[in-house]
């Protein structure tokens, strides 16, 4: 099954469109990519994803990757070193608990928008949205394999 078919256009759109709401309330920048496939650590394909796609292009270091390997059931959260130098180690763990709940209930797309908007509500406090904030990363989902 090709990655982009799923999670139908239309759940796309409301990823899409949370990430959007989430990023009214934070300057940080939240991206989510799919794949089939992990064959190792999500951690570590995650980190190398955040880094393809360049998401340490931001001013404060502040964008956070949600990467999901559907095949492999495997996913992680990851921040920058903006964000890791300001929250605890187990920042993200309710979240990936949350996540971890919906996926196993066969709600993918439920989860990943729960996750956005734990993340933007997350990232408010330490940063919170400006009113010169610009968009530094695209909001559209990223694909793999």
């Amino acid at each position: 099954m090709k990655i982009k078919k799923f999670i139908p256009a239309e759940e796309q759109k409301r990823i899409v469109q949370a990430i959007e709401a989430a990023e009214l309330d934070t300057s940080g920048e939240i991206r989510v990519h799919l794949e089939s496939k992990c064959a190792g650590d999500p951690v570590g394909r995650a980190i190398y994803i955040f880094k393809y796609i360049k998401m340490y292009e931001t001013a404060q270091r502040n964008g956070v990757l949600i990467y999901v390997a559907v095949n492999s059931r495997k996913f992680a959260i990851i921040g920058d070193t903006g964000i890791n130098e300001k929250v605890p180690d187990d920042f993200w763990d309710s979240i990936k608990n949350q996540m971890g709940s919906d996926f196993s209930q066969g709600r993918f797309a439920e989860g990943i928008c729960t996750a956005i908007r734990s993340v933007g509500l997350s990232l408010k406090e330490y940063f919170p949205y400006k009113s010169d904030d610009i968009n530094e990363q695209s909001n559209e989902i990223s694909f793999g394999e």
